[in-house]
């Protein structure tokens, strides 16, 4: 009898954990997100959290590693859904607009990341640059954009020679900057970039600047 109860408890602590990590991890980012790193406190989280000041040190090891575990998971959602693109069957063309839509749709619907990362970019990036984790899930989010720029090229459609990263930063920069500027660029020019009646002109305006830039004719240059 206790060689069968002892697997299940032990089992079920495994779930509690993932799913107290899993808790603390919302909370936490959260408060990162709200407060930046210098100003969320620990004991706030655990507070909100059904566990203890000292169990998020147990599981995380302190604040800069809870930090450092925000971000991966922040960045692992985005990888992941990059990873899971869809596009085998799709023209480069086609390819390009989806990839584009999919980074606009995330970035407008997790305003935490983008907070997130305008706050590592502050410390110049030191936990991104200390985490092991990001390091391997970074690389392989960039394989679908290269397989499809290099379809694109060898099809004739596309004329401009960018790489991956490069069209990686075009379309996350336009992405990021709407989200992140809308109170300011909303203060100086009087426009929502993020109001609801807006929507589709901007994700289909980011699709067509891309695409434009990788087929435009260059003969002349």
């Amino acid at each position: 009898m206790t060689g069968v109860d002892e697997p299940a408890h032990r089992n079920g602590r495994i779930r509690d954990a993932a799913r107290t990590r899993a808790e603390i991890l919302d909370v936490a980012t959260e408060e990162f997100a709200r407060s930046g790193y210098a100003g969320a406190r620990v004991d706030e989280i655990a507070a909100r959290t059904r566990t203890t000041k000292r169990m998020i040190y147990y599981y995380f090891g302190g604040k800069e590693q809870l930090f450092t575990a925000v971000l991966e998971r922040a960045y692992s959602v985005i990888r992941q859904a990059e990873q899971a693109l869809d596009v085998e069957h799709l023209d480069p063309v086609a390819a390009i607009r989806r990839l584009t839509e999919l980074t606009f749709d995330h970035h407008e619907a997790h305003p935490d990341f983008i907070r997130l990362v305008s706050i590592e970019n502050i410390h110049e990036a030191e936990h991104i640059a200390g985490s092991e984790e990001l390091g391997r899930i970074s690389s392989p989010a960039l394989e679908v954009t290269g397989r499809i720029l290099q379809a694109g090229r060898a099809s004739g459609l596309f004329t401009a020679h960018v790489d991956a990263v490069d069209l990686h930063a075009l379309i996350s920069s336009f992405c990021f900057f709407r989200v992140a500027n809308r109170h300011t660029f909303g203060v100086l020019f009087g426009r929502d970039l993020t109001a609801a009646d807006q929507r589709e002109h901007y994700r289909n305006m980011l699709g067509d600047m891309v695409i434009a830039y990788l087929t435009a004719d260059r003969s002349a240059d």
